[in-house]
């Protein structure tokens, strides 16, 4: 197997088109040809994991955290960056990061926390914008079940839980083939008045090139006509942060005694307790402070996250209680969902966590 067929089945979990506008998803190091020996998971990919890799004889890292965020003006080996890309290069090691992309699925890194917490009815917190679009096209109707089943099959008509949504409506379409031209129907230079269906279909943004490629392959037509729009309406899968509810409420002390214990965490820095059962539960794993405001919006009795500066704290205006557990703590089972993931789709594959602990916070008890 070839390390790019397990990129193309990250990137079907999680497209790169959903990662933020500053982050640097995807293939940092390597050969996207080179033949696959083993992967290891890791939530960084550091000079240690590479060690690791090489003991390990896997050349693939699948790391969550890019070792690489902007440019290397120099790589000579005076900070971790460089001698982690260094040690990777020096010893054919792949290293592959699948970061926001996978913060923004709903099966992602916050879906793997409200798994561990028993949260029910999880939903996005903030759905990414300009997540859908909608095909329309004109196909003659003895071929339209053709077109309608081979954009389908490229992943259009997606509603929910339901597939294979189109809408359908009959009509009269009208052309004259130009000189040079081999019409499917009617004769060159010659107005042909045709009994034609307009499908339309939604499908997410990210598919546009692979439902467009199917669509024109499947139609009849020399030139297929047809139109692509944004839609303003939210993707239910597709957004920043979690939102879900337990199944019995608890009270703020007991909830707070849970997440550590879940998390293995010594400490939480949070908000002052407000006397009031947890019931609703907010996520974001990582840097979310820019999420309070949702979680508040949302109703969320409690807001787990990390990274909270001083002055963010005070935005919970005394109507949320915010847990902010760790950076490293709050996203360290997505080395667990990444094992889950690439284990469902390669089950005879050797696939291995890593047992690096990455995480350069210390707590002086």
């Amino acid at each position: 197997m070839k390390i790019k067929e397990v990129i193309a089945y990250l990137e079907s979990v999680a497209p790169l088109s959903l990662q933020e506008h500053y982050d640097n998803a995807g293939l940092i190091t390597g050969d996207a040809d080179w033949e696959c020996n083993g992967i290891i998971c890791s939530l960084d990919a550091t000079e240690d994991v590479v060690k690791e890799a090489i003991t390990e004889k896997c050349n693939l890292i699948v790391a969550h955290h890019p070792i690489v965020f902007g440019g290397l003006k120099k790589i000579n080996g005076k900070n971790y960056v460089e001698k982690t890309v260094i040690a990777a290069i020096k010893n054919d090691i792949a290293i592959y990061a699948i970061h926001t992309n996978l913060d923004n699925v709903l099966n992602g890194v916050n879906g793997k926390i409200a798994e561990l917490l028993g949260l029910q009815n999880v939903s996005i917190l903030s759905p990414k914008e300009n997540s859908l679009k909608k095909l329309f096209t004109f196909v003659p109707a003895d071929k339209a079940e053709q077109v309608r089943n081979a954009i389908f099959n490229a992943g259009g008509g997606y509603i929910g839980n339901y597939s294979e949504c189109s809408f359908n409506t009959e009509g009269v379409g009208t052309f004259k083939a130009g000189k040079g031209t081999n019409p499917y129907v009617g004769h060159v230079g010659e107005r042909h008045h045709e009994n034609e269906i307009r499908i339309e279909v939604i499908f997410p943004a990210w598919l546009e090139p692979g439902i467009l490629k199917a669509m024109k392959e499947s139609h009849p037509y020399e030139e297929v006509a047809y139109d692509v729009v944004n839609l303003s309406n939210d993707h239910p899968g597709i957004g920043s942060g979690v939102m879900g509810s337990l199944s019995e409420p608890m009270n703020e002390t007991d909830f707070l005694t849970w997440i550590k214990k879940i998390f293995d965490i010594p400490v939480i820095r949070h908000t002052k307790l407000l006397d009031k059962p947890i019931q609703k539960v907010a996520i974001c794993g990582g840097a979310g402070s820019f999420l309070v405001s949702k979680a508040l919006a949302a109703g969320a009795d409690i807001y787990i996250t990390a990274d909270m500066k001083y002055h963010e704290f005070f935005d919970a205006n005394d109507r949320l209680l915010i847990a902010d557990i760790g950076h490293y703590e709050s996203e360290q089972f997505t080395i667990d969902l990444l094992k889950e993931v690439l284990e469902q789709k390669f089950p005879t594959f050797a696939v291995l966590k890593t047992r690096v602990k990455t995480n350069p916070v210390r707590y002086f008890m």
